[in-house]
C-alpha cells in the first residue's frame, strides 16, 4: 500500500474540502486521496457523487476526535501530505454552543497532530501537515489596512478562538518537534456546495423564494470574498511551492459591505429570475446584530502572489452570477442538504 501517494483530506465532505477533494482526485490519478469527515450537519456526499468509484479515492466515515481511528488510518495508508480541513466553522452556532468548537477544533486537532507525529511527520521527512484556518482569528479591523503574515492574533468569537488555538497548537508541534508543517489564513469562501446557513446561499434561497433577507445590524460589516476554486487551487499550488515552517494569508481581494453583497445579489436575481428592477431589494430586513461581530476582514496576499504561482481569478460579480445560478440549478443537493438534521 506504501507504493501510492496517500493524502488525508479532513472534513472532505464540507464545502471547501469537497471541492478539494474533487480537485485532488479528478487532476492528479497517481495520488491516493482518503476523505476522513464525520458527515455532520454540513458534510455531504451528495457534494462527491462525481467521484464516487474513482479508484485513488477513498472514503472514511469518521471523527478526528477519535484517537484510535486516526492512528490506524495513519498506520493503515502512511500518509505523505494531509490537509487538515474539518472544523466546527459558523460563527452563530459557536455563540449558542462553544464547547463543540473546542472538542473538535483544538482536541481534535491535537489528536490529528499526535497521530501525524507518530507516523514519520517530522524534520526532512517530505512529508507536510497542511493546516487550513480563517482570517477571523486576526479579530476586526478598522478602515485602513489588511490582515498579513505578521498581523496578531485577536480573536474575538468561541469559532475563531477556536481556531487560533488550533493555529498556536499547530505552530507548537513545528517548533518543538519539528512537524513539517504550512498554516494558511483565508478569507471568506463562496461558491457552489455551500452549506445553506452561510450568509450567500441565504441570500439566495430567500430571493429565490421571495421572503425577508436578514442582514446584521445596517449591513456595514465589510468581508474579503474569495472563491472557493481559487481557495483549493492555492492549497494545491501550497504542496509543490509552499515553503514548510510558512504561514499564507489567501485573499480574493474583494471587500464589500454585508449591504452591498446582498443588493448585488438581489439585482442579480431580479435579472435571472425575471422579475422588475428592484424587486430583490425589497426583501431586504435590517436585524439585530450579532455578538462579538467582527467590522471588517480584508487580506493582503502579497506573500503567497509572490513566493507561488498562485493569482486570485478576479471577476467577482462574474463568479457572483454563477454562483447564484449554481443554486438555482441544484435542487436536489438543496434538498439532499436541507433534509440533514444539525
Amino acid at each position: 500500500m506504501n507504493a501510492k501517494t496517500y493524502i488525508l483530506v479532513t472534513g472532505g465532505a464540507g464545502f471547501i474540502g469537497s471541492h478539494l477533494v474533487r480537485r485532488l482526485v479528478n487532476r492528479y490519478p497517481y495520488l491516493h486521496i482518503v476523505n476522513l469527515d464525520a458527515l455532520t450537519y454540513a458534510g455531504n456526499l451528495a457534494s462527491l457523487e462525481e467521484i464516487v468509484g474513482k479508484t485513488n479515492y477513498t472514503f472514511v466515515r469518521g471523527d478526528i476526535r477519535d484517537k484510535q481511528l486516526l492512528q490506524e488510518l495513519f498506520a493503515t495508508y502512511a500518509f505523505k501530505f494531509v490537509y487538515h480541513l474539518a472544523a466546527e466553522s459558523h460563527v452563530d452556532r459557536s455563540i449558542e454552543g462553544p464547547l463543540a468548537f473546542v472538542e473538535t477544533n483544538v482536541v481534535g486537532t491535537a489528536n490529528l497532530l499526535e497521530a501525524a507525529r507518530a507516523n514519520g511527520f517530522e524534520k526532512d521527512s517530505g512529508k507536510i501537515f497542511f493546516h487550513i484556518s480563517t482570517d477571523e482569528v486576526f479579530g476586526s479591523l478598522g478602515k485602513a489596512g489588511k490582515f498579513t503574515e505578521r498581523t496578531p492574533y485577536d480573536p474575538h468569537s468561541p469559532y475563531s478562538a477556536s481556531k487560533a488555538s488550533s493555529d498556536h497548537l499547530v505552530r507548537a508541534y513545528a517548533d518543538t518537534y519539528g512537524m513539517p508543517v504550512i498554516i494558511s489564513n483565508c478569507s471568506n469562501n463562496f461558491g457552489s456546495f455551500q452549506y445553506p446557513e452561510k450568509l450567500i446561499p441565504v441570500v439566495i434561497q430567500s430571493l429565490k423564494n421571495s421572503t425577508p433577507i436578514p442582514v446584521y445590524g445596517k449591513g456595514e460589516n465589510i468581508r474579503d470574498w474569495l472563491w472557493v476554486e481559487d481557495h483549493v487551487n492555492a492549497l494545491d499550488i501550497l504542496r509543490t511551492e509552499g515553503k514548510v515552517g510558512e504561514t499564507y494569508c489567501i485573499g480574493g481581494n474583494n471587500e464589500w459591505t454585508n449591504l452591498q453583497l446582498v443588493e448585488a445579489l438581489a439585482d442579480i436575481s431580479d435579472e435571472l429570475l425575471d422579475r422588475p428592477n428592484g424587486t430583490g431589494r425589497k426583501l431586504i430586513t435590517f436585524v439585530t446584530d450579532r455578538l462579538g461581530h467582527d467590522l471588517r476582514y480584508a487580506i493582503d496576499s502579497t506573500k503567497i502572489q509572490e513566493a507561488t504561482t498562485w493569482k486570485p481569478s478576479g471577476n467577482f460579480k462574474q463568479l457572483l452570477r454563477n454562483t447564484f445560478i449554481w443554486y438555482l440549478t441544484h435542487d436536489a443537493w438543496l434538498e439532499t442538504v436541507l433534509q440533514k438534521k444539525a
